[in-house]
């Protein structure tokens, strides 16, 4: 073993088969050796790992390889780059789990006015334009949320109207809507049914679309 302790510490300035031969040793025992014993990467890697096992642990399984290699460069001197840590990680299935973002949509305390449920969950239409639903959405992105508005025709469940914004505004609502009459042939008699939300409550998206 001592030989081929020499071997490993010196394999980078001499080749191993000059040094098999200085010490009368087989290069394929030397190997051999080399994949029975861990190398000191391997077990600094096992006991990493074993530090990332309890900070997950701890976490409740929340936590990433950025904050993991916060918390493990926190209590070490020596400074970790997070990618090691992500593929311990990954070669080992330790994942984090990812919360869903959710933002409400919907402000029913308002004093404006409220229509009646005239659609009363009759979701059948005979043709386009007689029928459509409407609601307002928020899609995280890497710049923050974006607030969506969509009208949807229940002749066919298509989508006929679509408007975005960086703000839940009446003037969101009313983009969509127009969109939906513009993609519509005929929307006479047609029945909206949306929330009561205030921006859907607005009188001046009445007044603007009819």
């Amino acid at each position: 073993m001592i030989r081929y302790l020499y071997m490993e510490h010196n394999r980078s300035k001499y080749r191993i088969a000059k040094m098999a031969q200085w010490l009368q040793v087989s290069k394929s025992g030397y190997y051999a050796w080399r994949r029975r014993t861990p190398g000191a990467r391997q077990l600094e890697n096992r006991s990493l790992l074993e530090q990332i096992r309890r900070i997950h642990e701890a976490s409740r399984g929340t936590y990433g390889s950025k904050k993991i290699t916060h918390e493990v460069n926190r209590k070490s001197d020596e400074q970790l780059n997070h990618k090691r840590i992500e593929r311990i990680m990954r070669e080992n299935g330790i994942r984090s789990k990812v919360r869903k973002k959710y933002k409400a949509t919907t402000n029913s305390r308002h004093s404006l006015a409220v229509a009646e449920n005239i659609l009363n969950r009759d979701f059948k239409a005979d043709r386009p334009g007689q029928k459509m639903v409407s609601d307002i959405t928020y899609i995280p992105t890497d710049e923050g949320w974006l607030c969506l508005a969509g009208v949807m025709d229940l002749c066919g469940n298509k989508i006929v109207g679509i408007s975005m914004d960086g703000r839940m505004t009446k003037e969101l609502v009313i983009a969509a809507l127009k969109d939906a009459v513009r993609h519509t042939r005929s929307t006479e008699g047609c029945i909206l049914h949306s929330d009561r939300g205030s921006q859907i409550s607005s009188i001046r998206i009445y007044m603007d679309i009819l």
